[in-house]
């Protein structure tokens, strides 16, 4: 049998219980090699459990231990790792949530996995010193949307149209949740770890669009003009404070 073929069967043993273990493996004597895989099987299925629990508390805390462990079970036997990294496994959960109909009760827990993955990733990204303010103060403030900003490569941005940020708050520090925090309107949200520590926090109107199109190499006035269109609430002056004060400048380019 080819390798690939082997693998393949080996893949498909592994996700589903009902498929015998490969024709190639073999028992000690004459134990059943389908009772060692099934004990095989079963201990990556747990492992591959614990570490979406590792990650996705606030989901678990949300949805209550036994259907978080369902939840997972069915993520897991839909989606093996295709990674060595562990740390690399579970970015498909909040995909996965949005269409396990079981949890449609529960509407934003899909974007609440978004922001805990977007945790997990910030807190494993590279390592970038940000910009200090002096480096900023000396800039040409007549020539400042020539700029092109390089963001920190931690930073990650959320937009949800439930109040995501509240909820996972409310969530991860134990502390008692408002019943009116689901109602209370959407979030944008930012995830950064300028140095040792992640900061999650709720962005103000318009500071989504402009951070995105800062990350796709726009120039800072480009980025702000499409935060204006799309946000008349938009606050220039407080946009460029949290931009120099956050941690999420680590460069600048030569004005054009």
């Amino acid at each position: 049998m080819a390798g690939t073929e082997l693998q393949r069967q080996f893949v498909a043993a592994l996700r589903d219980p009902a498929r015998p273990p490969p024709a190639p493996l073999r028992g000690r004597g004459a134990e059943c090699p389908a009772k060692r895989f099934a004990v095989y099987r079963n201990n990556v299925h747990v492992s591959l459990v614990e570490a979406i629990r590792a990650t996705y508390g606030v989901v678990e805390r949300l949805v209550g231990e036994a259907f978080f462990h369902a939840l997972a079970r069915a993520y897991v036997a839909d989606e093996l790792p295709r990674s060595p990294v562990l740390l690399e496994y579970g970015g498909g959960f909040p995909a996965f949530i949005a269409s396990f109909e079981p949890a449609a009760s529960v509407p934003y827990l899909a974007d609440v996995a978004r922001l805990e993955w977007a945790w997990q990733e910030a807190y494993h990204a590279a390592d970038a010193e940000p910009l200090g303010m002096e480096a900023l103060a000396g800039l040409d403030p007549e020539r400042l949307g020539e700029l092109v900003v390089q963001l920190h490569p931690t930073l990650r941005l959320l937009r949800s149209r439930w109040p995501v940020f509240s909820i996972w708050r409310s969530n991860r520090f134990d502390s008692e949740l408002d019943p009116q925090c689901a109602d209370a309107g959407p979030e944008d949200v930012a995830v950064l770890r300028p140095r040792l520590e992640v900061n999650a926090a709720p962005l103000a109107p318009g500071f989504h669009p402009m951070l995105a199109e800062l990350a796709r190499g726009e120039t800072l006035g480009q980025a702000v003009a499409v935060a204006q269109r799309q946000c008349t609430g938009f606050d220039l002056v407080a946009a460029l404070r949290w931009l120099c004060t956050s941690g999420a400048i680590v460069g600048v380019s030569p004005f054009k």
